[in-house]
């Protein structure tokens, strides 16, 4: 009886000592917890974009120069085999003019300042040669923006690239940086997303689930 009396002696404080070692290391840690960052929102993040895509295969098509339209080509031969696609195009650096209409090319004097012929004129362009071609002008005639536009393309324009070609263009048409910037703005076509970068718009692509393909 002496020693059952002893042995359960020792047994509960080595059991107290270990919960309340326990507890000690649960304080300890909860101590040492980092506060949790801030949720981000959508604002923190840029706009919900490209947004949800239907298509079962998804690719994104870098556009960082106009390369006499080979970009929207690009798309068009990856959307013609698949008949369930989704294709996304980012206008950004030198591509990003494509996203403006006729009157801002005419008004900027955009194909003469950046060297961009039209395929119909052979010379500099007055107009925006991609959107609403005439039949025949270009390679396909499927390929223009208008019609990519149609079928469904995500098409994201570069914000930055919008500031860079507003203060360089704005002398052409006698404004300021700052007034060519809204113009711009306002004169997008329409279907075309303004999205704050292109590089952000190709890691959203991205992450949505397309491949990448450079369109030079």
């Amino acid at each position: 009886m002496t020693q059952i009396k002893q042995t359960t002696t020792l047994m509960t404080p080595r059991r107290g000592f270990f919960t309340r070692a326990a507890g000690v290391l649960v304080l300890g840690v909860s101590a040492f917890v980092p506060t949790a960052p801030r949720a981000e929102t959508e604002a923190d993040d840029g706009p919900d974009w490209p947004g949800k895509m239907t298509g079962r295969h998804k690719q994104v098509v870098d556009a960082y120069a106009v390369n006499d339209g080979f970009p929207l080509g690009f798309v068009l031969n990856f959307l013609t085999p698949n008949k369930s696609a989704t294709g996304v195009i980012i206008l950004r650096h030198e591509a990003f003019p494509l996203a403006l209409n006729h009157a801002m090319w005419a008004k900027y004097k955009i194909g003469e300042t950046e060297k961009i012929d039209d395929p119909e004129t052979k010379a500099a362009a007055v107009k925006n040669p991609y959107f609403e071609p005439k039949p025949g002008v270009l390679r396909n005639d499927n390929s223009s923006i208008d019609k990519l536009l149609a079928r469904g393309t995500v098409f994201g324009a570069c914000n930055l690239a919008l500031r860079g070609h507003a203060r360089r263009l704005a002398k052409n048409a006698g404004v300021t940086a700052e007034e060519a910037t809204k113009e711009f703005v306002a004169n997008v076509i329409p279907g075309i997303t303004v999205i704050p970068s292109g590089v952000w718009g190709v890691n959203r692509a991205q992450e949505a689930g397309c491949t990448y393909c450079t369109g030079g």
